[in-house]
């Protein structure tokens, strides 16, 4: 049976992808039979005819995972908007039973999943006549626990407690906090110190800021990651699917 985590993060653009690539590095490179998946990704770029869903590739880069990126990206979109306006401006609505079928064929074929999400927790995946569906629907319905993806500077108590408080109140398992981008300093540890003292949730991992991140970027990520993430603390993250 495989085992996963679902990667959530506070907000749009907070660093999810970069540490979804880390934690797919750091189990691959110990062995562990992981795959990557995101449901729907809007903002891919295009390369001939074909458009390229960039999170999952460099995922796949950082960690040398070989998978075709349609069974690990179902939906991908060219728009850089929230999934369910992409799919009305492009035309090509989001189908659960998809998303579902991509879903079993890798829990199939590998042991853990680590998904990621797209935006924050509330992001609209479907709005049509068949109603209104969101990441924390598809959560559910994966059975999945989550960690959360947070920033490191000013602002982030506020995203992060309000996040971890209505992830609570959907009776999702939330195994712990990772915050990004940080930087040793006075703020950023007193954030860490006020995010766990208000939310009793730990932080599990800090990903320090990457600079010159687009240099060399699969190699940076890598060696980062490796400094930030235990093997054994993202293991006890993953739950039964």
């Amino acid at each position: 049976m495989a085992k996963g985590v679902f990667i959530v993060g506070t907000d749009t653009d907070v660093g999810k992808t970069v540490v979804t690539a880390g934690i797919m590095h750091v189990m691959r490179s110990n062995g562990y039979n992981a795959t990557y998946f995101k449901a729907a990704l809007s903002g891919a770029f295009e390369v001939g005819n074909e458009l390229i869903p960039g999170d999952a590739k460099l995922s796949c880069e950082v960690s040398n995972l070989e998978e075709a990126y349609e069974n690990i990206t179902p939906y991908v979109y060219k728009a850089q908007v929230s999934p369910h306006l992409a799919a009305k401006l492009e035309n090509k609505p989001i189908d659960l039973d998809v998303i579902r079928e991509k879903y079993d064929y890798l829990k199939g074929k590998y042991d853990y999943i680590i998904a990621e999400g797209s935006g924050g927790i509330i992001c609209p995946l479907i709005d049509d006549e068949r109603g209104l569906y969101t990441l924390e629907n598809l959560i559910v319905d994966l059975n999945m626990s989550v960690v959360i993806v947070a920033r490191a500077g000013l602002g982030t108590i506020n995203h992060t407690v309000l996040t971890v408080k209505y992830i609570e109140s959907l009776g999702i398992n939330i195994k712990g906090i990772i915050i990004n981008n940080y930087t040793e300093n006075f703020l950023c540890n007193d954030n860490i110190k006020m995010i766990e003292k208000l939310t009793k949730v730990p932080v599990i991992g800090k990903l320090k800021y990457i600079e010159n991140l687009k240099d060399n970027m699969v190699q940076a990520i890598r060696t980062h990651a490796e400094r930030a993430f235990s093997i054994k603390t993202i293991e006890k993250c993953m739950n039964q699917l």
